[in-house]
């Protein structure tokens, strides 16, 4: 196969493509999974337990910064593999450079406001004192560094939209070992602290971000075209279109997580602790669904580039194969090993009530991970088709029925309510996305002329 044409599912038996594309994905969501579970052992250790207070008092930020990063991420890649579908090669290089071009304006100016808006928008979380100082210089090294958070996460987005899932696997791979080198060598060696654990995140992105960039490069110049222009507003719109709606879902869910967890606090220490270590152990279970999902989604925005839309139900039906074999088989590990799954986060000696509920949380939730899985894959399509107010639909209409069915029946069940909340919304989203997708209004949506 060509260099011009590598990495390309718009021909031939999508099975080999699309599960060679996924699997590097999955793996990439896991080590980074690993990585952030890695992190804050190192520094809830080494440190001590103020310094990971401090890193975690400025999650709710980081993570809002991060699914901007994402979403505009998400933006260019369904751009540039509609137009890699179509081998509009001159305009999906304009695609890029727009892309990241834009990108670069934008982190910028959001380092320039988080830098300046730092200490007061800590207060206003109400920052413990004796945490303030560190968590507020945790933040400002961490907002100084947003120009390569946003290039790294655009980087890996336009790989994975050339059908090239392997290198960002690589690159987060080398990210993650990089970063926790360093955080042993300035926290643990240096004794830099908290500061220690910012600069190393800066420091591990940033190359990584170099060197994505110049493979990014390689590969851009190996796809031969004649000269073609830097920036497009055109295109720009159509990526602001996508990063949008993905961006507002992405947000929404995570103050949605925020106001479940609201409703479960009130139910004392030992519920939050034992629904706290299952929700660890879910978020990571279900990461392989999610990886899919995206795999779905530039799958079909390759066909629907190439205007080539009788493909995509092929793809559809292999990917909602893979998302309910991983969802039934994590299913079965969780019921054999939950609870010794759950004991990793608590003392099993003290601690069996908390690790019963977690355990009990765990194998009900896991029965419907294969649901969770099918609509990940199903919004996938809407989402790689540009059909993005489905898209956005399913996501919010999911997040109101698990958290509507939270507040409306936790203090009934004592807060058990919550592991049968999230299939809820798991199902309703799934049922929306698969009306839409038999609907096919989506096969209109593409977004190149």
């Amino acid at each position: 196969m060509s260099e011009q044409i590598k990495g390309s599912m718009v021909s031939g038996n999508p099975t080999k493509p699309l599960i060679g594309f996924a699997l590097p994905m999955v793996a990439g969501n896991l080590f980074q999974q690993f990585y952030n579970i890695m992190d804050s052992i190192i520094v809830g250790n080494v440190v001590g337990e103020d310094a990971l207070a401090a890193v975690g008092a400025s999650t709710a930020i980081t993570m809002l910064f991060v699914m901007v990063a994402m979403g505009t991420g998400i933006g260019c890649s369904v751009v540039v593999s509609q137009l890699f579908g179509a081998r509009q090669l001159e305009k999906m290089k304009t695609a890029i450079s727009t892309a990241l071009l834009s990108i670069l304006g934008l982190s910028i100016l959001l380092s320039i406001l988080g830098i300046a808006v730092n200490k007061p928008l800590m207060r206003l979380m109400g920052t413990p004192g004796n945490i303030f100082e560190d968590a507020a210089e945790y933040m400002q090294i961490y907002f100084f560094g947003f120009l390569f958070l946003f290039l790294y996460n655009a980087f890996s987005a336009i790989f994975n939209a050339l059908g090239d899932s392997r290198k960002p696997l690589l690159f987060l791979m080398f990210s993650s070992l990089l970063n926790i080198a360093l955080d042993l060598y300035f926290v643990a060696k240096l004794h830099m602290g908290v500061p220690g654990v910012a600069w190393a995140t800066l420091i591990a992105q940033g190359i990584s971000a170099f060197l994505s960039f110049g493979f990014l490069v390689r590969k851009i110049k190996s796809l031969g075209t004649g000269a073609y222009p830097l920036f497009d507003g055109v295109l720009l719109k159509h990526m602001v279109k996508v990063a949008i709606p993905t961006i507002i879902q992405q947000s929404i869910v995570s103050v949605g997580m925020l106001l479940i967890q609201s409703a479960v606090n009130r139910f004392g220490s030992t519920f939050l602790a034992g629904y706290t270590a299952a929700t660890k152990i879910d978020s990571m279970a279900i990461v392989p669904m999610v990886a899919v999902g995206n795999a779905a989604s530039t799958y079909v925005a390759q066909n629907m580039g190439a205007k080539k839309p009788e493909r995509i139900p092929q793809g559809f039906r292999i990917c909602l194969g893979m998302a309910a074999g991983i969802g039934l088989t994590i299913a079965i590990l969780l019921h054999i090993a939950g609870s010794q799954a759950v004991g990793l986060f608590l003392d099993t000696g003290s601690s069996k009530e908390a690790i019963a509920i977690g355990t009990q949380y765990l194998s009900t939730v896991s029965l419907f991970y294969f649901m969770m899985g099918l609509m990940n894959v199903s919004n996938g399509v809407l989402r790689g088709a540009a059909d993005m107010g489905w898209f956005l639909s399913c996501s919010l209409c999911n997040l109101l029925v698990r958290v509507a069915l939270t507040y409306a029946l936790a203090d009934v069940t004592n807060g058990m309510v919550i592991m049968w909340a999230n299939p809820a919304g798991w199902a309703v989203g799934l049922a929306i996305a698969a009306f839409r997708y038999f609907q096919g209004g989506w096969k209109e949506k593409s977004l190149l002329a």
